[in-house]
């Protein structure tokens, strides 16, 4: 009987109630698509810290290099002796990245004892410069390079002498071809965490646990070619050659934050940091424990620097943290409003048609109806418009979402550094001494997850009961005897 008469009503009203049942959708299928645009932004912002910081990296050490060390490499292009002007030579350099200065391989594993660190891993980042041309020619000041001068004897004396001035050496450079790259070594014990843990393997393979001293090498995409690398290459570094073993690229499409990727012990070698590391990499047992993680490091290694992942975040700059903001700001405020006027709208109409309905409520109180059964008839019926609504709700919000991210531009965030702050601020790639800021694409997706789905009939099934309430309240206040002075 209860669901029968609640059939009845709301086929007989069927234009109140799914005016009231579109009142809620709307509201809701908003809700639905900002909380999806909002999740969307998130989404990307974690692609972009993906891309810049490294999978399940939540902390990063390095420390910055006093300004009486490092510097620009420097190369010695004296020939040393005649016999080597005008002969070709080669020149390689491999050094620490600018600014940063190295660690003792020992605090690794003091960090990595510390109380909410799950695992710790050391990395070294180094530029590998070459520089090769030809060593000056000394030619002859006032006579063509290889001519002999003309000068004759002196007959007064019996001496002779030259008869142009005494010839001045000065330098013929032929141009000087300049190369450089950079290099992380990569602890291969633990590459899922540290410079690889960034990356996407897109063809061959990383390495093996065992190659801690074996001359292999996994480069960058982009780099591999645009120097016509693959897969079984060699590719040489400090004067030895390295078996190119896979190539990789960064999860969101960008040129990963090293050029080349080699085992950490070679590193160290080639660049006479036995033992050193300049970057350690922290994973967190939690993300409840990365604050009291950062501040243990911190009072272990005064000197360094740490950088989390929020730290991060907050240097991102571009559309991206224009479209976050937006989504944090306006649209859940809009989303709001939108909402509370749904429900609004929604207790407004059913009291408006409980209004309408005083002869039909006051008949059925003559006839014996409690005024609780009112109630519940008129929250029944609310109820049911709510589920429309909801139903409606998602619907419209699931569109919304499809259009936002169909229509939607690509976001680009790009983080940087100011030289003052040092590399150290950042992780890799992030920007700082002679490091170029680096910009990540992504495309906004607006994903509707069955959790918001649920939050979504929730939210409609919520106003669908305060309407009901009100409109019951404002039922349970008529009286029978309204029906007998009532006439139609």
């Amino acid at each position: 009987m209860f669901f029968t008469y609640i059939y009845r009503e709301l086929r007989r009203r069927h234009r109140q109630a799914l005016l009231t049942a579109l009142g809620l959708a709307v509201g809701v299928g908003l809700v639905v698509a900002v909380t999806a645009y909002a999740g969307g932004v998130s989404k990307a912002q974690d692609t972009v810290l993906h891309s810049l910081y490294g999978v399940g990296t939540d902390i990063t050490v390095t420390q910055t290099a006093k300004l009486s060390q490092g510097g620009p490499q420097s190369f010695q292009m004296n020939p040393g002796s005649q016999s080597k002007q005008g002969k070709a030579f080669s020149r390689a350099s491999v050094r620490s990245a600018p600014g940063q200065q190295s660690l003792a391989a020992t605090k690794v594993t003091q960090i990595a004892s510390l109380n909410g660190v799950k695992q710790a891993v050391g990395g070294l980042t180094l530029t590998s410069m070459n520089v090769s041309g030809k060593f000056a020619q000394a030619t002859s000041s006032g006579a063509a390079p290889g001519s002999q001068s003309s000068g004759s004897s002196s007959s007064s004396s019996g001496s002779s002498s030259s008869g142009s001035s005494q010839s001045t050496p000065t330098a013929s450079q032929a141009p000087i071809d300049v190369s450089s790259f950079s290099i992380s070594g990569v602890d291969v014990a633990q590459t899922g965490l540290g410079p690889l843990s960034s990356t996407q393997l897109t063809t061959g393979r990383i390495f093996t646990s065992t190659e801690t001293a074996t001359k292999v090498a996994v480069l960058s995409q982009s780099y591999a070619k645009q120097n016509q690398y693959a897969v079984g290459s060699k590719i040489k570094i400090s004067g030895k050659k390295y078996t190119v073993i896979g190539l990789v690229t960064s999860s969101a499409g960008s040129t990963s934050t090293s050029d080349v990727y080699i085992p950490l012990q070679l590193a160290q070698t080639i660049s006479d940091n036995a033992d050193k590391v300049n970057e350690i990499y922290v994973k967190a047992t939690s993300a409840s424990d990365i604050a009291k993680v950062k501040s243990e490091i911190k009072t272990a290694l005064p000197k360094a620097t740490v950088t989390t992942a929020a730290d991060l975040a907050s240097q991102v700059s571009g559309s991206l943290k224009s479209a976050s903001q937006l989504a944090s700001t306006l649209g859940k405020w809009l989303a709001v409003a939108a909402l509370v006027a749904a429900f609004a709208v929604a207790c407004l109409l059913t009291v408006s048609a409980v209004s309408r309905r005083v002869r039909e409520f006051g008949t059925l109180k003559a006839l014996g109806w409690r005024s609780r059964r009112v109630v519940g008839q008129v929250m029944g019926e609310s109820v049911v418009q709510g589920v429309v609504g909801g139903i409606l709700g998602v619907i419209i919000g699931v569109a919304g979402a499809m259009a936002i991210a169909h229509f939607s531009p690509v976001l680009k965030a790009t983080v940087g550094q100011s030289s003052t702050a040092g590399p150290g601020g950042a992780p890799p790639g992030a920007g700082g001494f002679g490091q170029a800021a680096q910009t990540v694409a992504v495309h906004l997706t607006a994903p509707v997850s069955l959790q918001l789905v649920a939050l979504a009939v929730g939210l409609a099934l919520a106003g669908g009961l305060l309407a009901g309430a009100f409109g019951g309240w404002r039922a349970s206040r008529l009286r029978p005897a309204d029906a007998l002075r009532r006439v139609d």
